[in-house]
């Protein structure tokens, strides 16, 4: 590749008709950008494996400083080769070795006013961005409008999912990334809110390949952003939050210093949807925000809130929970909403010391508000004012508390970028971790927070309480996660749930439709360094002893993901190792037994391997096999079931 692009270079200073055109592709060579000046008009186009996965899609941004989206001018280039190995034990896999080819071209616009756009392309993975010096005496740009776009070929279909209008639902705290899928849906398909589609985005090109499309790097220097609904050709552009946000407070518009850059967009792309699961360009491409003093702990938790409710929230019953986490050798219980007015802190230190007690930490929940929507859970009031929060979290550290769970977040404005990343960074001034939940997707932050240990941003298990609908659509909306939002960032679910029926007596209430093996699936299938788990005390002596057994067994950190077959929405088999240990979980979303043929390279001929699956009651079976024949291990999983290999 260094050759390549060398014979590149020269041949720009010999051939005014490449001066508008460059190209940079990843190390393998099959994965190819061109990015080329048209009219003025800045575009990049992608293929892979001489297939068009994205035709020519904008370029640029409208900006206080001047307009860098028409009337551009090629300038210049640069390349270079990335080559770093980096260690991070709270995602898909514990040691990544990232190599690309990076492109920086620089754009000129109608004031002669510089922009460079620079380009990283791995052989699955892009990020690009645009990178700005300061501009004479203006050191701040203020971006009105990214023109930034995606383009796709006509007959491509998408998954996605809906961004909401701001400031409705539950107590006005929306969006939060919790709405439902489409799949397989025509390219042009109009979102449900007429808002566009949040991060991440998945798009099949026919027979012609994957994409997955996100964005990483989003800090307290710029917005989060989404993606429009597509124009009638196919294009999607970056889409900034909408005014109503945060109940309005807060600029639309992000503002930064100069020189500055825009966070990277991210396009995964292939063949198969191996890349797509497997990737790791959300934190190739970032870097740690700040050290931390601290080492955290990760692990499995228990949390009432999820089927005892509101109700729970007291001393007694999170004692009984405490107790739980012990008998199952979980680090940590999850203390829910009202603790401040059911418990009180006196309480809370003293349920802290029975937990130490029992050889347990606690998480205490928050609301992050505040001023921008209508919650009255509380502690509220805390989190968003600096005094209040260092006060508060001088507490917990004080008294032992090891991590907060941060909820009802306003949106995707600078304005809550900055919330996050101050909760973050405060916190971990007084060693706790930090969970998020009613909340934007996390965009790089495990590599960039040392102390950020999950996102809700997912329609998860609290909806099984509230409506039947969600518990039917269970089994199809965790065949989506793999693929999508659980594959660019840690997903805190709160799944694995053993009870038949959502009440405390489990014996009312919504109806699981899930079974036992397909709740355990989703404890490897399902990504994050801190897993609460919804079992309850009665799990003790009315779930399976197997599936309790497995549940205390599975980690929740990994270092090694592997994609062995799925279809979005339909089912999913990945196999996860941590240490030696390998597990391999299979779900099924259909109506139908399912029987696969899988290949299995991680285990070998007369390998010993424990498993876990249904029988066509769909009851619980266990018992251990030896392997035969790796590449052809015979699986079958019932509808709305799993299985679970354990070698």
């Amino acid at each position: 590749m260094k050759r390549q692009i060398a014979l590149f270079v020269l041949a720009l200073g010999g051939a005014s008709l490449w001066a508008q055109q460059a190209t940079v592709s990843g190390p393998d060579n099959l994965l190819k950008v061109d990015i080329s000046v048209t009219d003025g008009n800045p575009f990049y186009s992608v293929t892979y494996r001489g297939k068009t996965i994205l035709e020519n899609s904008p370029l640029g941004f409208v900006s206080n400083v001047g307009d860098f989206s028409r009337e551009m001018t090629y300038a210049g280039q640069k390349s270079r080769t990335v080559e770093e190995n980096y260690r991070l034990d709270r995602i898909k896999r514990s040691e990544v070795a990232y190599r690309a080819n990076e492109l920086t071209v620089t754009l000129e616009n109608a004031e002669k006013k510089p922009v460079d756009v620079t380009f990283r392309v791995s052989d699955n993975d892009i990020a690009f961005r645009y990178e700005m010096p300061r501009y004479g005496e203006t050191g701040s740009i203020v971006i009105k409008r990214e023109a930034t776009g995606f383009d796709f070929p006509s007959h491509t279909t998408v998954f996605l999912t809906p961004q909401s209008k701001p400031m409705i639902g539950w107590k006005r705290t929306k969006p939060s990334y919790e709405e439902e899928y489409i799949t397989d849906a025509p390219l042009t398909t109009r979102s449900q809110f007429g808002e566009g589609f949040t991060f991440p985005g998945l798009f099949r090109i026919g027979d012609d390949g994957w994409a997955l499309v996100s964005e990483t790097g989003v800090d307290s220097r710029y917005c989060a952003s989404h993606l429009s609904d597509a124009t009638p050709e196919g294009l999607f552009t970056v889409a900034f939050p909408m005014p109503e946000e945060n109940n309005g407070n807060g600029t639309v518009a992000p503002g930064l210093a100069l020189p500055g850059s825009t966070p990277w967009r991210t396009i995964t792309v292939g063949d198969n949807l191996k890349p797509i699961v497997e990737t790791t360009v959300p934190w190739d491409v970032v870097e740690p925000r700040y050290a931390s003093e601290h080492v955290y702990r990760y692990g499995k938790g228990t949390w009432s809130w999820l089927v005892w409710q509101d109700a729970s929230i007291n001393y007694d019953d999170q004692v009984k929970f405490v107790d739980l986490a012990s008998e199952m050798g979980f680090k940590y219980t999850l203390v829910d909403n009202w603790w401040d007015t059911n418990i009180g802190k006196d309480g809370i230190e003293r349920l802290v010391s029975y937990a130490r007690s029992k050889n347990v930490d606690l998480f205490l929940w928050y609301s992050s508000s505040g001023y921008w929507n209508d919650i009255v859970q509380g502690p509220t009031n805390r989190m968003d004012n600096p005094i209040e929060r260092k006060k508060e979290m001088k507490w917990m550290k004080k008294i032992g508390v090891k991590g907060i769970k941060v909820d009802f977040f306003g949106g995707d404005k600078q304005e809550t970028m900055r919330l996050y990343e101050a909760i973050l960074s405060d916190a971990d001034d007084y060693g706790l971790m930090v969970i998020f939940h009613g909340c934007t997707l996390p965009r790089g932050w495990e590599r960039m927070y040392p102390n950020y240990v999950g996102s809700e941003a997912v329609l998860a298990s609290e909806n099984f309480m509230f409506s039947q609908h969600y518990d039917d659509m269970e089994a199809f909306n965790a065949c989506l996660h793999p693929f999508i939002r659980n594959t660019v960032g840690c997903m805190e679910f709160g799944g694995s749930i053993l009870n038949k029926r959502y009440n405390r007596t489990n014996d009312g209430g919504a109806i699981r439709k899930t079974t036992d093996a397909f709740q355990l699936a989703t404890a490897v299938l399902f990504q994050n360094p801190i897993q609460n788990f919804p079992i309850t005390p009665n799990n003790l002596t009315d779930a399976p002893r197997p599936a309790l057994d497995l549940v205390k067994e599975v980690p929740t950190t990994w270092d090694e993901t592997v994609f062995i077959d799925g279809y979005p929405g339909k089912f999913c088999v990945l196999a996860r190792r941590h240490g030696n240990r390998w597990y391999i979980a299979g779900i099924n979303a259909g109506k139908e037994p399912l029987k696969l043929t899988l290949n299995l390279p991680m285990l070998s001929e007369g390998d010993e391997v424990s498993y876990y699956s249904d029988t066509k009651d769909r009851i619980l079976q266990t018992g251990k096999t030896r392997i035969k024949k790796p590449s052809g291990v015979k699986v079958t999983i019932q509808p709305e079931g799993g299985t679970v290999l354990v070698k």
